[in-house]
C-alpha cells in the first residue's frame, strides 16, 4: 500500500495534469519523484558554496547549467498555478550536517552582503507567504534554518510565525511534497532578507487561482503589508478580473515570481498591481561590490527567469518602456539561478538541506526587502517605487533568457530590461516611496 504522502502527491499530480502549458515549458513530474544524484557535500562553515559539476554547454546567462528538477508539475489548464522553484539534483541532500559544516548554497550573510541589506530592521513587520497545500513541517524546518545561521527564533510561541488556512483558521489543506519544498524556500528567503520580520504563512486549498487569490486577500485582511506569491500559470482573458479581485490592495507590497521557463509571461506576475520579480545568476568576484550578476538565462533544460510583454494586462503608468504596449515583466530581480542557488531546509521530503533556485526564491526575498524599507504609503501601489529610484539598484547588463523582438524584453542591457527589470537591490532605498 502506498504511503499517505505518496498518495497525496499522486492525486495532486493527477489534478494538475489535466490542465495550459506555460509557454515553452515541458510537463514534468512532481517533486515527490525526485531522484537525487551527484556528490556535492556540505562545506566547512564560512566557505563558499560548493561548485556544481560543469555541464556540456553553458546557459545563455554565462553560468554553467546544472541538473535540476521542478518541485511542482506544470499546469495544463487555465487558472491552475505551479510553484516556481527548482531543486539541484547534483547536490547530496542530508537531514543533518557534520560538526562545523555549513550547507551548500548561499545563506543569509551572503545575500545581505550581495545586496547591501542591514542585518537588523523590519522589527514588527509581517511578511505573508501565499502557497497552495500544506507543509506539515513548515515551522520545524524554519527553526532548523534559522538556528543554523544564528537568526532569531521565529515560532508560533513567540508570536513571530503563524500558519493559517485560506479562511484564517487551522483547517489546513492536504499536504503536498512539491509545495512543501516551495514553502520551505519561501520562509527561508524571507528570513534571509529580514531576520526580524514576522512571517505569516497562508495555505490555499488548491493551486487554482480563486483559492490562491482568496489566500492573498486573507493575508491582507490579517494585516500583512508585504505578500509574496511564488507561483504562476499561463495568461488568459480572466486576468483583468483577477487583478481587481485579488491583487488590487493599495498600501500593500505584493511580489510575484516572473517564472522559471525562460522568455514568456506568466500570471499573476503580469498583474499591474504587483511587483514582478525576475531572476539572476549571482557570483562572488573581486569588484568593489564583491559580487556580479547576470540574467538567469535559458539552458538546455529550458530553465530561466520569465519576462516579456503581457497579452492582457494594462501597462501601469510608471512603466515607460516603449516596446510593449501592455504590462512588461519584470520590475526588479534577485538571485534565482540554481547554479548559484540558495541553501534551504526541507524535511517533508525527508531530504533536509537542499540547494534550491527559481524565481520562487526572488519573490519572497524582495518582499523581505520591502519590509526592511518600511511600510508603504496607504494609497500607494508599491510596485511603482523602484521606478522612482532606479539609480538605487544594481543594473544588470549581461545575459538573456531567450530570443525575442524587441530584444530588451529577453536580453539584459543598460537600464530597464525584461528579465531583471530595473535591477537588483543595492540597499533598501529603491523600495521606499
Amino acid at each position: 500500500m502506498p504511503s499517505l504522502r505518496q498518495s497525496t502527491a499522486d492525486n495532486d499530480r493527477a489534478d494538475r495534469s489535466r490542465g495550459l502549458l506555460r509557454r515553452g515549458a515541458p510537463a514534468l513530474l512532481s517533486a515527490a519523484t525526485l531522484v537525487v544524484g551527484g556528490l556535492i557535500a556540505a562545506v566547512p562553515a564560512g566557505a563558499a558554496p560548493a561548485p556544481a559539476a560543469p555541464p556540456a554547454s553553458p546557459a545563455a546567462s554565462g553560468t554553467a547549467a546544472v541538473p535540476t528538477h521542478r518541485l511542482c508539475a506544470q499546469p495544463t489548464k487555465p487558472g491552475v498555478m505551479a510553484c516556481n522553484s527548482v531543486a539541484r539534483t547534483d547536490v547530496k541532500q542530508s537531514l543533518s550536517l557534520a560538526p562545523h559544516a555549513a550547507p551548500s548554497g548561499f545563506g543569509p550573510s551572503d545575500l545581505q552582503s550581495a545586496y547591501k541589506l542591514p542585518k537588523t530592521g523590519g522589527s514588527g513587520q509581517t511578511v505573508a507567504i501565499v502557497d497552495a497545500y500544506d507543509d506539515p513541517n513548515a515551522e520545524k524546518d524554519l527553526a532548523t534554518y534559522r538556528k543554523q545561521y544564528g537568526l532569531p527564533e521565529c515560532t508560533t510561541a513567540n508570536g513571530c510565525f503563524k500558519k493559517v488556512d485560506q479562511s484564517g483558521g487551522t483547517k489546513y489543506p492536504k499536504a503536498d511534497a512539491g509545495w512543501a519544498g516551495e514553502i520551505s524556500l519561501d520562509v527561508d528567503m524571507v528570513s534571509a532578507a529580514c531576520p526580524s520580520c514576522h512571517i505569516l504563512l497562508v495555505e490555499a486549498n488548491s493551486a487554482n487561482m480563486p483559492d490562491l487569490g482568496a489566500a492573498v486577500n486573507r493575508a491582507v485582511t490579517m494585516g500583512a503589508k508585504y505578500v509574496s506569491n511564488s507561483y504562476g500559470g499561463g495568461e488568459d482573458s480572466t486576468d483583468a478580473a483577477s487583478d481587481t479581485q485579488y491583487f488590487k490592495h493599495p498600501g500593500v507590497a505584493i511580489t510575484v515570481s516572473s517564472g522559471d521557463s525562460g522568455y514568456g509571461v506568466e500570471y499573476p506576475a503580469a498583474s499591474q498591481y504587483v511587483t514582478a520579480v525576475g531572476g539572476t545568476s549571482l557570483k562572488k568576484d573581486s569588484s568593489s561590490r564583491g559580487w556580479s550578476e547576470s540574467v538567469w538565462g535559458s539552458s538546455a533544460g529550458g530553465n530561466g527567469a520569465g519576462s516579456g510583454c503581457s497579452q492582457y494586462d494594462a501597462k501601469p503608468a510608471w512603466q515607460k518602456d516603449t516596446g510593449c504596449a501592455k504590462r512588461t515583466v519584470a520590475d526588479v530581480a534577485s538571485v534565482a539561478d540554481p547554479a548559484t542557488g540558495l541553501a534551504v531546509y526541507d524535511s517533508y521530503q525527508a531530504t533536509g538541506w537542499n540547494v534550491y533556485g527559481g524565481t520562487s526564491a526572488s519573490s519572497p526575498f524582495i518582499a523581505g526587502v520591502y519590509a526592511l524599507a518600511g511600510a508603504p504609503g496607504s494609497g500607494d501601489t508599491p510596485a511603482s517605487y523602484p521606478y522612482s529610484h532606479a539609480s538605487a539598484l544594481n543594473d544588470v547588463t549581461s545575459g538573456a533568457n531567450g530570443s525575442c523582438s524587441p530584444s530588451y524584453l529577453c536580453t539584459a542591457g543598460k537600464g530597464y530590461d525584461g528579465p531583471t527589470g530595473l535591477g537588483t537591490p543595492n540597499g533598501t532605498a529603491a523600495f521606499t516611496k
